[in-house]
């Protein structure tokens, strides 16, 4: 059996406004996350909810022809996610949705993966969200978590509500990547890196917070601080950055050997030399993908060029 790494989460189709007109692409924090590593070149799998609408059929295609296995089951009744983004004028994105979340009756997973990702509606939205959790609990074992909250403020309700869901993954994930948006929503009025610490405190070997052009820092379970810059680029739109960039850190952590639940151990060892380079290479993936439009990441091809 291949190595491999399962995706759980929502796929949609993100129609974006922006001062060029209106487009649609396939979308989706978590499907972005599987798109990104299987252009990347990884072997990954796909469980979703897709309508057997012109939409679902849009982000099958799409997914599929870019690498990414779509698990027996991830299709069914009833129609597929929408969100809208509008564009403001330099290129930052606000969503509005139409969305539900379940897991069909009957996915049919392989054999176990060296990863599990998870994160934004797929993780908070109920009825799939318990069904989410009670997956991850289960594939842990074997399984290295990575988890990324994605806050979507207009269909999560509650702050405080969204970070006590939130929080039960943070203590099952090996790594959290969070951007300071989702922690200024999460936690108005607290320090940021106080959050992270708290969390990382929870289980995680490491919390990263993004930050845009300012670039990101891992906080290590162990106390210890690990910054990266970010690379100057002309932004297109921030759609599916954040994504990206968590693609590029479950890519850096396979390179290094360092996936899958027998390296739990190994993980939270990670050197801050090592872990500074796998943050570097998601940083410039991150700047490629914003460097045009839509959720686009760049191949491994475009990577090592």
């Amino acid at each position: 059996m291949s190595e491999h790494v399962l995706v759980i989460g929502e796929t949609l189709v993100d129609v974006v406004i922006g001062p060029e007109g209106t487009a649609a692409h396939p979308g989706g924090s978590p499907a972005n996350v599987a798109l990104g590593l299987a252009r990347l070149g990884r072997e990954v799998d796909l469980v979703t909810h897709l309508g057997l609408d012109p939409n679902g059929l849009l982000c099958a295609d799409h997914l599929q022809d870019n690498g990414v296995r779509l698990t027996p089951g991830s299709a069914g009744p009833g129609v597929t996610s929408v969100a809208t983004a509008t564009l403001d004028a330099a290129g930052a994105a606000t969503y509005d949705f139409d969305i539900t979340w379940s897991l069909e009756a009957g996915v049919r997973l392989r054999n176990a993966p060296l990863a599990v990702h998870t994160g934004s509606i797929a993780a908070v939205m109920e009825p799939g969200a318990a069904e989410v959790l009670k997956l991850v609990r289960i594939l842990r074992y074997n399984s290295t978590i990575t988890y990324d909250p994605n806050v979507r403020p207009s269909l999560m309700g509650d702050p405080a509500q969204a970070r006590a869901a939130i929080e039960r993954f943070v203590a099952l994930a090996d790594v959290v990547k969070a951007s300071d948006e989702d922690l200024a929503w999460l936690a108005p009025g607290e320090d940021h890196a106080a959050v992270a610490r708290d969390w990382a405190s929870r289980g995680p070997a490491f919390v990263v917070v993004t930050r845009g052009g300012a670039g990101a820092i891992a906080y290590l379970a162990d106390g210890r601080e690990v910054a990266v810059s970010a690379p100057t680029v002309t932004v297109a739109d921030t759609v599916g950055a954040g994504d990206s960039f968590m693609s590029g850190i479950v890519d850096g952590l396979w390179e290094a050997g360092l996936l899958g639940g027998s390296h739990r151990e190994e993980l939270r060892a990670i050197t801050d030399e090592s872990l500074a380079a796998v943050l570097a290479r998601c940083a410039r993936i991150a700047a490629i993908t914003v460097s045009r439009p839509g959720a686009n990441p760049p191949t491994r091809a475009e990577l090592d060029a």
